[in-house]
């Protein structure tokens, strides 16, 4: 009975799993493949969703010409009565993508939360769309100038349990102000 060598064993180990790692990595590019178009559609929809929640009527043109206030300002849509900019400040566990209204006197028309991944219960209840959630984002409409949570001396009523969320949220539409404000 011969015994295999422990360099031949290695080799057929090695190459046992580069034969699974590439039929694995192969499966992966065609689900990629297939999944991709669907996916940009559906975020492609959330945006226009986002757009119409805080800018009545939807925008006549996409601008590209516009201070990105430090990276914060992703995409900024015209319309006649004011400007929907898609802004993406930090929150508590990643960056928080969403859409502010505002109209040509620099007063939010409102927001609306198109991704995040806050923890649920604390400030995903930014986005939720529950009572809370409405209240939440409800409270920024009509602001202008800097906003900020209470605690920073603002007028906005922080989430409980989720100062760094409200903060974020904040931040992002001070962003947008300030963005749209650079357009007078």
């Amino acid at each position: 009975m011969k015994t295999e060598s422990t360099v031949m064993y290695v080799l057929r180990l090695a190459l046992t799993l580069l034969a699974i790692t590439a039929v694995v990595a192969a499966a992966l590019a065609a689900v990629n493949s297939v999944t991709a178009p669907v996916i940009a559609e559906l975020n492609e929809t959330k945006t226009q969703q986002a757009i119409e929640a805080v800018l009545p009527g939807g925008y006549d043109e996409q601008l590209s010409d516009f201070d990105t206030q430090g990276g914060l300002v992703s995409k900024v849509y015209a319309s006649d009565t004011g400007y929907a900019v898609e802004v993406t400040p930090g929150g508590f566990d990643n960056t928080i993508t969403m859409m502010v209204g505002i109209d040509f006197d620099g007063n939010v028309l409102g927001i609306s939360i198109i991704k995040h991944t806050e923890t649920a219960g604390l400030g995903a209840v930014a986005a939720a769309k529950t009572s809370a959630g409405e209240a939440f984002r409800g409270q920024f409409v009509g602001m202008e100038g800097t906003v900020a949570v209470s605690k920073d001396g603002g007028a906005v009523d922080a989430l409980t349990g989720a100062t760094i969320t409200s903060r974020a949220i904040c931040e992002g539409i001070n962003a947008a102000l300030a963005c749209v404000k650079n357009f007078d």
